[in-house]
């Protein structure tokens, strides 16, 4: 299978350029090679109302890093005036990466006022740095506390830059300048990510019925530790990563102890890292599987979780397509998740929060996969405007520093949404 070759092939992994980062490499690494093609990215990627990034609230993080990276030209001075409407009224936050530090930050450079407070950025800046905040190292400036893993900081283009501060030859270079070269100058949040990008993958394909090579679980188990596995590169471990780590070493016929989830346990639920500002379902619906089911009170926890309409809802992706799918895979099914499935679905057959996707289709069909009932003529009407979706790029919907597209994961999700279309309608 061609993704699974890439894993192996391509070590940077398949995730999209951030405006977020990319505006922080504008701004604070203008002598990065590719620093004007950047600039045209940001240019060509601001919407009509002068915003960047997704819809609603999640176009204030990316807005404020463009804004900040343009300077005093037009696109700046369109997005400035766009940021005063989303400021002047109260702030609502996505429930995206560090998003209470970045906003006051990137406020303050700006001179702009928020109902933020800013107290917690400001007693951040005054004592060494958590390993979680590393990956927005620079909101913060170099630190002599962080540390380097083959010379990256947080698995971030722009953490690296800043604690390297100025064009220094060795390994951070070669790694910055590998990473705007792959994308032809704008860069993703987080690169690279390869348990992650793997796990997610191996999990997705394997819990269809379809076949992964058990030496995948290779490399997967080379980067283990007894904290845990981490997403890629100078990231600490958390609990999400370790739990969908470990049940995809369990697909694959290579389980391993637990014991790792142990630290990250908080009374009824797993935090993702210590100190967590929110909990996260998909992360606990990970460590459900990964203790084979075997935790009532977590099990309880998430049927606690869950919405009255019938879905879940998650720290870690913007819609809850995403979140359900993870929950209900975990828990075997949900009729009332399928019952707000089959009720949301759109007349193209496709789902979706802000419009039809093919990814948020193909989770709407894992959810369906489970139930007992006769659900197959919505997962053929899904799974066709899956097929129909042809080379479209795929609209950013996880949570990092502002919204990205795992491309790898997502086709790995909608090649195992089509298969289970075929053996549940055979």
């Amino acid at each position: 299978m061609r993704l699974l070759a890439q894993l192996t092939d391509d070590p940077w992994g398949g995730v999209s350029p951030s405006v977020y980062e990319t505006g922080r490499l504008v701004a604070l690494a203008p002598w990065l090679t590719g620093h004007d093609a950047r600039i045209r990215y940001l240019e060509a990627t601001q919407h009509a109302d002068g915003t960047w990034g997704g819809p609603g609230e999640y176009a204030l993080v990316p807005t404020l890093s463009a804004v900040d990276a343009l300077g005093d030209r037009t696109a700046a001075r369109k997005g400035l005036e766009a940021l005063r409407r989303l400021l002047n009224r109260p702030v609502t936050l996505p429930d995206t990466v560090a998003v209470e530090l970045i906003v006051p930050a990137l406020a303050e450079r700006l001179g702009l006022r928020t109902s933020l407070d800013p107290r917690p950025l400001h007693a951040l800046r005054q004592r060494p740095l958590p390993a979680k905040l590393w990956h927005t190292l620079e909101i913060f400036g170099p630190r002599p506390e962080v540390t380097m893993t083959n010379g990256i900081v947080a698995a971030s283009p722009a953490a690296t830059a800043v604690q390297l501060q100025h064009p220094r030859p060795g390994k951070s270079l070669d790694y910055l300048e590998a990473v705007q070269r792959r994308h032809r100058g704008p860069v993703p949040a987080g690169v690279p990510v390869p348990l992650f990008e793997r796990s997610w993958i191996i999990v997705a394909l394997r819990s269809a019925g379809l076949d992964v090579p058990d030496a995948m679980a290779d490399h997967i188990s080379a980067v283990f530790s007894e904290e845990g596995a981490a997403g890629g590169p100078g990231l600490p471990p958390d609990a999400d990563d370790t739990a969908t780590a470990l049940h995809a070493l369990a697909l694959c016929g290579s389980p391993r102890s637990t014991a790792p989830l142990d630290r990250y346990r908080e009374a009824r639920h797993f935090a993702c890292f210590p100190h967590e500002r929110t909990p996260s379902t998909s992360t606990n619906a990970h460590a459900l599987q990964a203790l084979r089911g075997h935790d009532r009170q977590l099990e309880e926890w998430l049927r606690d979780m869950q919405e009255p309409e019938g879905f879940w809802r998650d720290k870690w992706h913007a819609s809850p397509y995403y979140a359900t799918a993870c929950v209900t895979n975990a828990l075997k099914g949900n009729e009332k998740a399928v019952e707000w499935v089959l009720r949301t679905q759109r007349d193209d057959g496709s789902w979706g929060r802000w419009e039809g996707t093919y990814e948020e289709t193909a989770y709407a069909i894992r959810i369906l996969s489970h139930s007992q009932r006769d659900v197959s003529r919505a997962m053929v009407r899904g799974a066709k405007f899956m097929q129909d979706w042809g080379d479209q790029p795929h609209p950013p919907l996880w949570h990092d520093k502002d919204l990205y597209t795992p491309t790898r994961i997502v086709a790995a999700e909608g090649k195992a949404a089509l298969h289970l279309t075929c053996v549940g309608c055979r």
